[in-house]
């Protein structure tokens, strides 16, 4: 199961055979080496790439996380109010984000590759986290408006960024768990966010500054301190990583050409990989999923803490009791991104979760006491942000090429949080206390996009599998040179889905 691609028996074509040879265009420093201390050395490669990659990225997800969220935690401070807005002004001003935010998301990593990863991450980090602060100096709901415009703009590199980073690093049956890793800390976001935010309010009055305008300024000041620091945390791609030993960049690199990963390999930019994208029908079908996944997390991530406050609880309280279905959220998308890998059963996964989704926010809608329905958050907390993570790994490990998957992030999650909008509109201060509206869109969310969009990929997948391990798509390759074939990327016949 841990094997995600092999070669396909009967190809019997000398070309062929001579493409599926991809690592040997990479020096092996072990060879000679046996298979155990081979092993060891691998595992100790792998040891040093998380520990100086994951800890880092994890936490400046985090801060963007908290940086597009923290909003919700200043409604109930007081926001709304201080700045004279109707439900439907505050609404817009959550909407206005996932506008600017989605439309620049698909040309991202194509100036990420272009920059670097060491230039261009730091950077947008520093800016956004200057909005943030100014934020806290805004006086009416155009300004709040204005500021939250370029904040979506700012932070559109930062979600497809480090998902495509990521994956020029790690073999596709080590992607998963990584991507949860980093990921769990948009769930330890909501839950720091909930503490920190409790904690700033008490500054209300400082400076003759009220609290929610404390937490803006407090957030963003240490969103620019981890950009500038990030200049010299943030590594470039493989080949050009000053923590590794010249050996140590050839394994890297040898074992993922290995993995039939291209990402090993430079390619030139090329109009051509946007149409391949565009063509591609899985990017569509993971557009959809991630639909039911980005759609659901931004309704719970921006309105927990009204949902929680009305079920009658004080906002101290409330941004409190926001901590732990978050410090759930974080564990269990460490776990699917673990037997994620373990399984290559991603579609299955998605399935699994979106039914505890399902079944939580149908708490959410019958349930008549505040202690049923706060359990309902814990089961739709347990079930949206492992599919985020999961859904960008699947599509990860199913695109090959350096830009075409960099391109078809970009559209999956861009597209995915323009739905944003929508759950930015559906939590209306009418409903409250129910948000029968709200819930009733997030659990359409799970069951139409992410349970039903998930079982069709892994249908559509399987399908193809069966073609490509049977032989029929071996004619593809007819007339093709070894360095045609190897370009062909996940369109090879050999190269076998992740379903």
């Amino acid at each position: 199961m841990a094997n995600h691609s092999v070669s396909t028996p009967g190809l019997g074509i000398p070309e062929v055979e001579k493409a599926h040879s991809l690592g040997a265009g990479f020096d092996d420093p072990d060879e000679g080496l046996s298979d155990e201390e081979k092993k060891r050395i691998d595992d100790r490669l792998l040891f040093k790439l998380d520990m100086r990659l994951l800890p880092w990225l994890s936490l400046l997800f985090l801060a963007g996380f908290l940086d597009r969220t923290n909003v919700g935690n200043a409604k109930i401070e007081g926001l709304q109010e201080a700045l004279h807005m109707t439900d439907g002004q505050f609404n817009a001003s959550l909407s206005i984000f996932f506008v600017s935010y989605a439309l620049f998301e698909p040309l991202t990593n194509i100036i990420l590759k272009r920059l670097g990863p060491r230039v261009f991450i730091p950077s947008i980090m520093i800016i956004w986290g200057l909005i943030m602060v100014l934020m806290g100096f805004v006086q009416n709901f155009s300004g709040l408006m204005a500021a939250r415009w370029f904040l979506g703009m700012a932070e559109a590199g930062l979600p497809p960024g480090i998902s495509y980073y990521l994956s020029c690093w790690y073999r596709r049956s080590e992607l998963g768990i990584r991507m949860a890793i980093y990921f769990s800390s948009a769930a330890l976001a909501g839950s720091f966010g909930g503490l920190l935010a409790a904690a700033i309010s008490k500054m209300d009055g400082v400076g003759d500054k009220p609290g929610w305008s404390w937490i803006f300024i407090l957030e963003g000041l240490a969103t620019v301190i981890l950009g500038f620091l990030s200049f010299r945390m943030v590594v470039d791609f493989p080949d050009k990583a000053n923590f590794l030993s010249e050996d140590d960049k050839r394994r890297v690199l040898r074992r993922l050409a290995l993995d039939q990963q291209s990402s090993a390999v430079h390619q030139d930019w090329d109009n051509a990989f946007i149409w391949a994208s565009l063509k591609d029908w899985k990017t569509y079908t993971s557009v959809f999923i991630f639909m039911g996944a980005g759609g659901s997390l931004y309704a719970f991530a921006l309105f927990l803490p009204t949902i929680v406050e009305e079920m009658g609880f004080t906002a101290s309280k409330a941004q409190l009791l926001t901590v732990a279905p978050n410090a759930v959220a974080f564990f269990t998308t460490v776990l699917v991104g673990y037997l994620g890998d373990r399984t290559n059963e991603r579609g299955v996964l998605n399935m699994a979760c979106s039914l505890i989704g399902m079944t939580g926010f149908c708490m959410l809608i019958a349930a008549n006491n505040p202690a049923s329905r706060y359990a309902g958050t814990f089961l739709g907390a347990m079930a949206i942000f492992p599919c985020v993570a999961n859904t960008i790994s699947w599509a990860s490990n199913n695109v090959e090429g350096v830009y075409k998957r960099g391109v078809t992030l970009g559209i999956m999650i861009g597209w995915g949080n323009l739905n944003g909008i929508v759950s930015a509109n559906v939590y209306r201060g009418t409903d409250a206390p129910n948000f029968y509206l709200g819930h009733g869109v997030v659990l359409g969310y799970l069951t139409v996009c992410l349970l039903f969009g998930s079982f069709l990929q892994t249908i559509l997948l399987r399908v193809e599998n069966r073609k490509r391990r049977n032989g029929s798509r071996d004619s593809w390759l007819h007339g093709l040179s070894p360095e045609q074939i190897n370009l062909l990327g996940d369109q090879r016949p050999d190269f076998i889905y992740v379903t």
